[in-house]
């Protein structure tokens, strides 16, 4: 009878660490095409709401690059410092109802986000449904 106590213990304190994790911090986002490592972004909280920019270019040949075809007040801004994830709500395990910008085509998508485990971050871009768009993983940067 100890012995399963202890192990309920056990478990119970190793996963209170995953769902004790937050999508706050800096993560670095690797190609889904690819699988190079592109830039830091960091994630952060303001008014309620899930905001991420780019922190970090770590290709050193784009890290003057700027945002030609971004819509809006973006267009011509610099990539390194641009806010890329706009305006996502907690929603369960999940983040979304925001926007997430694609600073190399320009393109403005429907964004969710969702911890894998505590390095580990989901994040998918998409136009109407959830269904068709494209997953990135990006790892938390310690």
């Amino acid at each position: 009878m100890k012995k399963i106590s202890a192990f309920l213990i056990m478990m119970l304190v190793c996963t209170a660490g995953v769902f004790a994790q937050d999508v706050t911090g800096k993560w670095k986002t690797i190609d889904d095409e690819t699988g190079d490592a592109k830039s830091i972004v960091e994630i952060y909280k303001q008014d309620g709401k899930v905001y991420g920019k780019i922190v970090e270019i770590l290709n050193k040949d784009r890290q003057d690059a700027k945002c030609v075809d971004c819509p809006g007040a973006d267009k011509g801004k610099p990539i390194n410092g641009l806010v890329i994830i706009k305006g996502l709500e907690k929603d369960g395990d999940e983040y979304n109802d925001g926007k997430i910008l694609d600073p190399q085509s320009g393109k403005l998508y429907k964004c969710l986000i969702e911890l894998e485990n505590a390095d580990k971050l989901k994040v998918r871009g998409y136009i109407g449904f959830s269904l068709i768009g494209r997953t990135q993983y990006w790892h938390r940067v310690k």
